[in-house]
């Protein structure tokens, strides 16, 4: 009689199984059709995933019901460890993540976001001129700023009332702080505003393709948007630890009952 535990294993890796194959699927399209940094760098991530899942799910069918006890403690360890990288990349993510809001301003519906409000981890990552450069290609490739530039027959008091996300108040905007003219959401006139300490006054450009991709303010609005998506993803991570755990229980109990299993006979022919 197949065991409850075994059959509950198997069940739960088939499901694994088909989802892997959309993953790996949407991997190698986007390997094929990538034309940009961007996709280019989230392909292999993509691809890795998919093999991965694939791979486990099938150690884990064939574990746990052809009773392959080797494959199946195989797939505990690899679950095992999971389980750990899992934690500890929870706990990072709330660690570093926990420093840096944006700083409302008065009679502005936006907020502005400065690098140094933000973990010494972040920033160094940021700062980073490889990253950035990719970061930064992601973000003109998402072309963040269109609907700003767009909106050319917006007037100033309706921009300064406008709710931006933490990109597009660091990246399509210069600072508050350079008390820069405004002509366009995306078009300011400097005029002789250069009493400002703030080195993102110099940086700012109103060329739609720099805008102040290169300002700190821009790093640390990419920074507020990666904490709220941490957090989001620390939330998730949880809620998978909890059922990752449950599977690994009902795992073990299998792989215990291989080993029951695989010794009966040896037992039987005792006398």
């Amino acid at each position: 009689m197949v065991r409850f535990s075994n059959n509950l294993v198997g069940i739960l890796n088939i499901v694994t199984f088909l989802l892997s194959i959309p993953i790996l699927g949407g991997g190698i399209w986007l390997s094929n059709r990538a034309s940009t940094d961007c996709e280019k760098f989230l392909e292999k991530p993509i691809i890795a995933l998919g093999v991965f899942l694939m791979i486990v799910s099938l150690a884990g069918l064939i574990g746990a019901c052809c009773r392959v006890s080797w494959l199946l403690w195989v797939y505990l360890l690899v679950m095992f460890i999971l389980i750990v990288v899992l934690f500890s990349f929870t706990v990072f993510a709330f660690v570093v993540t926990n420093k840096g809001a944006g700083e409302v301003v008065s009679e502005r519906g936006y907020k502005e976001y400065k690098l140094g409000d933000y973990s010494n981890w972040l920033q160094k990552r940021v700062n980073n001129n490889k990253n950035w450069n990719r970061i930064r290609s992601c973000l003109q490739d998402g072309k963040v700023c269109k609907s700003l530039t767009d909106e050319v027959n917006v007037g100033m008091d309706q921009f300064y009332k406008k709710h931006l996300s933490p990109i597009q108040s660091g990246c399509c905007k210069p600072p508050t702080d350079c008390g820069f003219a405004y002509v366009s959401a995306t078009n300011w006139d400097k005029g002789n505003a250069t009493s400002s300490l703030n080195p993102d006054c110099t940086t700012w450009t109103n060329d739609g393709k720099s805008l102040c991709f290169d300002c700190q303010s821009c790093k640390a609005g990419v920074l507020a948007n990666l904490k709220r998506d941490w957090k989001k993803v620390a939330v998730v991570n949880i809620i998978f630890l909890i059922f990752l755990i449950i599977v690994y229980s009902i795992g073990c109990c299998a792989f215990r009952n291989n080993r029951e299993d695989n010794a009966y006979p040896r037992w039987k022919g005792h006398p």
